[in-house]
């Protein structure tokens, strides 16, 4: 379900290690209307204590952290917070930390060169229930899920014939209304079909579903020659 962004502040809190960063992204927290900063940490360990009691709209999360790192902070905190939007900024543009993240319970990645104007775009498309990703991220996303076979026999554990059916088409970014038409369904049991899988795989998002389901598919065979 999406919220609505209009006339509302978006709460946000930051985990960084970067100093300098974080002053940054404070400072165009404070300066934008619409957005309020709860708290900004440099690392996991002084965050996981403190932005539960915040409970912020979204969470800014680095991935390479002193100590532990945002992807586990990200594992931690969902389940306390599962309203709570988690938009990774990273360096990382790497296949393993994307999933990773997204499969750990984050709905967007972005790069850290993103500009302003893209990363209030980028938090107020989380905050609604959007999967911001920086252009180069999506294209990777989409050429992993391109790759994989289209098999929709196959199963992923505990999930039904029907079940696995939907995830795969989630997977492959079709919308309710083109996995409807193609399973001759209504919205409304996709909609169902699509509560029961996040149960089942204990996922609180697409994104987090379609990270489980990259996971636990078989690579498609490399090319050679």
């Amino acid at each position: 379900m999406r919220r609505k962004t209009q006339n509302v502040t978006i709460t946000v809190s930051i985990v960084d290690d970067d100093e300098a960063a974080r002053r940054i992204l404070t400072d165009w927290l404070r300066h934008e209307q619409g957005f309020r900063c709860l708290g900004d940490y440099g690392s996991v360990e002084e965050a996981l204590p403190r932005i539960p009691d915040e409970k912020p709209g979204v969470v800014l999360m680095d991935i390479n952290l002193p100590g532990l790192s945002g992807i586990e902070c990200v594992r931690r905190l969902k389940p306390l917070l599962p309203a709570t939007q988690f938009l990774m900024l990273t360096v990382y543009k790497d296949d393993d930390n994307i999933f990773s993240a997204l499969a750990a319970g984050a709905s967007g990645y972005l790069l850290k060169r993103t500009s302003r104007e893209e990363l209030f775009t980028a938090i107020r498309s989380v905050y609604a229930g959007g999967s911001p990703m920086t252009s180069n991220i999506a294209r990777k996303v989409v050429q992993h899920f391109q790759a994989l076979p289209a098999s929709p026999s196959a199963r992923i554990d505990g999930l039904s014939p029907r079940e696995s059916e939907v995830l795969e088409l989630l997977a492959h970014g079709r919308m309710y209304k083109e996995i409807a038409n193609t399973l001759n369904i209504s919205i409304e049991t996709v909609g169902t079909y699509t509560r029961r899988i996040y149960e089942k795989l204990q996922v609180h998002s697409r994104s987090q579903a379609v990270a489980r389901y990259a996971q636990r598919r078989p690579a498609a065979p490399s090319r050679t020659g």
